[in-house]
């Protein structure tokens, strides 16, 4: 029982080990961010010390998946080491609902990777306001 609270609090103020569940982006590494309007759907993850070579994108059955690797810039001299930089490959999936998959455009700049996908006209036309009332 000890081991599952290590488990799940791991991280929370304390560095990760090497081949532990947040090396291997079980808890949300990397950083993502949506923002949705409209038209469109946007996906940014913070990618640091990645190029877009290090990433893949694909879209299939409804999930952009996200996939890569950071790989350790370590050279092995000997001596004490800490890092608390993540390294290790990585895997992002994230469901997709009412959009043109086959017009995703992806981009990548300074670390950040950008993924726009527009809305279908099916899925701008579904939505409907529900009115709030005052109880």
């Amino acid at each position: 029982m000890n081991r599952l609270f290590d488990d799940v609090f791991r991280g929370f103020g304390a560095p990760a080990r090497f081949g532990s569940p947040l090396m291997e982006g079980r808890f949300g590494w990397p950083s993502i961010e949506l923002k949705e309007n409209d038209k469109q759907l946007t996906i940014s993850a913070e990618l640091p010390g990645l190029t877009e070579k290090d990433v893949q994108v694909e879209i299939a059955n409804g999930v952009l998946t996200l996939r890569g690797e950071k790989k350790s810039e370590r050279t092995d001299n000997g001596g004490r080491y800490f890092t608390e930089r993540y390294y290790g490959s990585f895997e992002r999936q994230i469901p997709l609902d009412g959009v043109e998959e086959d017009k995703a455009e992806a981009k990548f700049h300074d670390g950040v990777l950008t993924i726009t996908l527009p809305k279908s006209e099916q899925a701008r036309s579904a939505v409907k306001r529900i009115e709030i009332s005052k109880q």
